[in-house]
């Protein structure tokens, strides 16, 4: 079962998975779930995840209900595709602007082989109440340069960093809508009026 929190699940999900794989590197309280416009220069962040777009998968939108008892159905779940930007951010120590381009690269870099090496998420490495028999699929988007442009400039007087964008699906956010449902039970048949139809039929 996946409630309402499965955004906000995910969310922790992948942060977490960074955090595991990246602490050889920089710290783990580096990594952060924020927008780069809420991040200033004396914060200590080296990697963010920004929650940027979700849109509803249409592969997956007509699902049939699902029966709970055998006196209700439940309505299908929804299924979402989630629009996250990464972003790698220098250190506030550095000051030579090759030294910040590479080191920036550097974390990058990293964060986007742990995601490739992971694109597939299911068991343990989900966080909080997502479905643990459920499979997470993390995909590199190809986002133009036009449309990154876009996101940023929202970020009031922010410079421009290098990002990629990825697309994590299906996340399920299950229905409370129920529907009461009778079995059947019995079923009439009137026997001589079909057998007088088919003698009519055969005479016919």
């Amino acid at each position: 079962m996946s409630d309402y929190r499965a955004i906000a699940d995910v969310g922790e999900t992948l942060i977490e998975l960074l955090k595991d794989n990246m602490k050889d590197l920089i710290p783990a309280d580096s990594i952060i779930l924020a927008s780069p416009g809420e991040i200033d220069a004396k914060d200590n962040v080296r990697l963010s995840l920004f929650l940027y777009q979700i849109l509803e998968n249409a592969h997956l939108k007509n699902q049939e209900m699902q029966l709970s008892d055998p006196t209700k159905v439940t309505f299908p779940p929804q299924i979402l595709e989630l629009y996250y930007m990464l972003t790698s951010h220098v250190s506030s120590g550095e000051q030579d602007k090759t030294e910040k381009a590479l080191e920036e690269h550097r974390v990058l870099g990293r964060a986007l082989q742990v995601l490739h090496d992971n694109s597939i998420l299911g068991g343990s490495l989900l966080k909080g109440n997502l479905d643990r028999s459920d499979e997470l699929h993390i995909t590199l988007t190809s986002l133009s340069l036009d449309d990154l442009t876009k996101i940023w400039t929202t970020f009031a007087g922010r410079p421009f960093k290098s990002s990629v964008c990825y697309v994590v699906t299906p996340v399920r956010i299950d229905s409370t809508r129920k529907m009461s449902v009778q079995r059947v039970i019995s079923k009439e048949m009137d026997y001589m009026q079909m057998m007088t139809k088919k003698e009519s039929q055969q005479e016919g």
